[in-house]
């Protein structure tokens, strides 16, 4: 079973940075693109970024981009955000997503992890 646990949330100040990991169990985790997710306090969830499965691309949603850095090493089973210049606007729960290896299947979501960004 495939199971995704994040870690590294916190509270911080504007300005400051923050570097969150999700740790991947029950498949072999470089055969799949990962992504982050954000769920903003009364909003839905929102794509924040995705790394295909050796790490050769990456994207980013528009709110993120030139301040938040995807990667992964596949050795530990790892992916991580590396977030700077945090935003009050970034304040959310922070999610790690996997795809279902069945055709249909819902993707995997780990716990989530809250970010809070301070004024």
């Amino acid at each position: 079973q495939v199971q995704l646990v994040e870690s590294g949330g916190g509270l911080v100040q504007a300005g400051g940075s923050l570097r969150l990991s999700c740790a991947a169990s029950g498949r072999t985790f470089s055969r799949y693109a990962m992504s982050w997710f954000r769920q903003l306090p009364g909003k839905e969830r929102e794509f924040v970024a995705t790394i295909s499965p050796y790490g050769s691309s990456t994207d980013y949603a528009d709110s993120v981009k030139g301040r938040f850095t995807i990667s992964r090493d596949n050795a530990k089973n790892t992916m991580y955000l590396q977030m700077n210049s945090l935003k009050p606007e970034d304040t959310a729960v922070y999610y790690c997503n996997a795809p279902n290896s069945k055709i249909g299947g819902e993707p995997y979501w780990g716990q989530g992890t809250q970010v809070t960004v301070s004024s």
